[in-house]
């Protein structure tokens, strides 16, 4: 499952990864990037949490890479990712060098606490 959250006076877009993730609804998910970011100003920042994903399909990757893409377009000023299991980064490292600016500042974090103290920041 994905659910998004836009937080319009933190100027924050939310995607949260939980269960089992394939590509239809990785897909079906790109609508509410879009409408999420309608909402929000350029310099917005992400917060991808991961922390209840169980497994994503490797097909999901080129819709991930699209989601970024329009993230980047939008003008994100910050990534902050929730990964507490390092297994479970299913390569957004290596896809954030191909799909954002040099400048977007992105963060890994182990736990949603940590995350949500570097936000505060």
């Amino acid at each position: 499952m994905i659910r998004f959250e836009v937080d319009q006076p933190q100027n924050l877009l939310v995607i949260r990864y939980s269960g089992l993730v394939g590509p239809d609804e990785t897909e079906r998910g790109l609508e509410d990037v879009r409408a999420g970011l309608a909402q929000l100003k350029s310099g917005f920042r992400l917060l991808a949490d991961l922390t209840e994903l169980e497994s994503m399909d490797v097909a999901c990757a080129p819709f991930i890479e699209t989601a970024m893409e329009l993230c980047n377009q939008k003008g994100a000023s910050m990534v902050v990712r929730v990964i507490p299991d390092p297994r479970r980064d299913i390569g957004l490292q290596i896809m954030s060098i191909f799909h954002y600016r040099g400048d977007v500042k992105i963060v890994t974090c182990e736990t949603l606490a940590q995350a949500k103290e570097i936000l505060e920041t």
